[in-house]
């Protein structure tokens, strides 16, 4: 079993722990916040930021005590982040949904919940906790629950980044006509990074799509090499999370310091 498929057995058993009836979902979302729009906050001529609130991840471990999920996104609003990515996986990266519900309260700036969508529950789940974006990433995919799912979040109002790291998958993405696809350079089933999948894929992107840059984003020279490649944003996690001045960190990543 693969990293991928680890984590994706372990987001299943969780849900199954936390589930309640449709009906009773489905209702919660219909209720929900009107969604923000991310495209509106994904476009323009600068550089946009995902902005991540992430405790812990496969690959690198602890990052983070985040105590306070609201203080964080209100600090990252407050330095220009465009959206911010909540995690919700409990089991590697040490988020839930009421860290959703925090930020969501607390900010208004689109709301990214980032997990491994693998079930229609969680689209309702989503969007009943706040989310106006859903992650939907390839790998985890047959090619069928991909345009499912992203008709799914259309259909609830929220817009999808659907997440690619090889060829084969942003032609599979490709096929479901997305807003936003994110170019990931860390390979979920491996967890190795090589920021050169930026250059390989982003140019093949047609311009009317968002391009995000994931993964690997740990400095002005990164993201450089992405903005080069053709992103029109970038996902950052650990490097805000880890240093101690959110706005001396924006800036920096963003040449302006």
């Amino acid at each position: 079993m693969n990293v991928l498929d680890s984590l994706i057995e372990g987001v299943r058993e969780d849900l199954e722990a936390r589930r309640i009836p449709m009906a009773k979902i489905v209702a919660q979302a219909a209720q929900a916040e009107p969604v923000r729009s991310p495209l509106l906050a994904l476009t323009g001529s600068q550089m946009k930021v995902i902005g991540e609130v992430k405790r812990s991840s496969p690959s690198k471990g602890a990052l983070a005590q985040i105590a306070d999920p609201a203080a964080l996104a209100i600090s990252y609003e407050k330095a220009g982040v465009s959206v911010i990515s909540v995690l919700t996986e409990k089991r590697k990266f040490g988020g839930s949904l009421a860290d959703l519900d925090e930020v969501r309260t607390a900010v208004s700036i689109p709301i990214l919940r980032k997990d491994f969508m693998v079930d229609e529950y969680q689209f309702f789940e989503a969007r009943a906790h706040g989310a106006d974006l859903v992650l939907l990433i390839v790998a985890a995919l047959d090619s069928a629950q991909l345009l499912d799912f992203y008709q799914l979040a259309q259909g609830l109002g929220m817009q999808a980044l659907v997440e690619v790291h090889s060829e084969d998958e942003l032609e599979r993405a490709l096929d479901v006509s997305p807003s936003i696809v994110g170019v990931n350079s860390r390979n979920l089933k491996t967890l190795d990074v090589d920021s050169a999948v930026f250059a390989s894929l982003i140019p093949r992107i047609p311009s009317e799509i968002v391009k995000v840059a994931e993964s690997g984003i740990a400095g002005r020279k990164d993201v450089i090499f992405a903005q080069e490649s053709g992103a029109n944003a970038i996902l950052v996690g650990e490097t805000l999370v880890k240093g101690s001045d959110v706005s001396l960190t924006m800036r920096t990543l963003l040449g302006l310091e």
